[in-house]
């Protein structure tokens, strides 16, 4: 029976992948992925030879149906994200709710995604948290802030390098330069580093420590 697979893919080493994952993508007929060049390190170290064709926010609307159909006529699509679980963050979401408006079966596995350890890590409050991804650029970030800042749960946020002292600035004003912070970048890769104090401390010390790589955010309420 034709099927939609949605698979983790690691989010710096490797290793990181179930073989379920593995098997299932030696299997099917095809490998959407958001970036090929990014996913062929990983298909390649793994000896998977399976068409590949890109699947990304820029083009998921115009390749919607076209996909879908392919799977109603029998063949069994994977969608991988660059790394993580597609969907949190990444493309995915409009093809799976597209295949169940269509009664395709979807099989989702379990693995990689960034926030589960980021938060762990922090050592803050995990039986109430809330994921809330990228922050808007511009537009409805000062409405989210304030939305934000009453909430008593623990929040993660996933944050691009440049625009990290922004964000650390902003929690400063709709929250607290107290509030307590745990930063971790470039999780299960080379130069791993969580960074665990207040605001105000995260802001001084990224202020020196130019950031780099992938961030995520884990904010503490209480």
């Amino acid at each position: 029976m034709s099927k939609l697979f949605v698979i983790p893919t690691p989010i710096g080493n490797l290793k990181d992948i179930t073989y379920r994952a593995i098997e299932i993508l030696k299997s099917v007929d095809l490998i959407l992925a958001e970036d090929t060049r990014t996913s062929s390190k990983l298909l390649n170290h793994y000896e998977i030879d399976v068409k590949t064709e890109s699947f990304h926010m820029h083009n998921e609307h115009k390749k919607l149906d076209g996909i879908v159909k392919k799977i109603l006529n029998g063949d069994e699509v994977a969608i991988i994200s660059d790394a993580g679980t597609p969907g949190i963050s990444d493309p995915g979401f409009l093809l799976v709710r597209a295949c169940i408006q269509n009664e395709i079966n979807i099989e989702c596995l379990p693995g990689a995604t960034a926030f589960v350890p980021a938060l762990v890590n922090s050592g803050f409050p995990t039986d109430r948290f809330s994921f809330e991804g990228f922050l808007p650029v511009k537009k409805g970030r000062t409405k989210r802030l304030k939305e934000l800042s009453i909430s008593k749960k623990t929040m993660v946020f996933y944050e691009s390098p440049h625009r990290v002292l922004k964000t650390l600035k902003d929690f400063g004003a709709y929250f607290s330069m107290a509030n307590k912070i745990s930063v971790s970048r470039e999780l299960t890769k080379i130069y791993e580093e969580t960074f665990r104090g207040t605001v105000e401390e995260a802001l001084i010390h990224f202020e020196k420590n130019k950031p780099k790589g992938e961030f995520v955010i884990v904010l503490s309420t209480n």
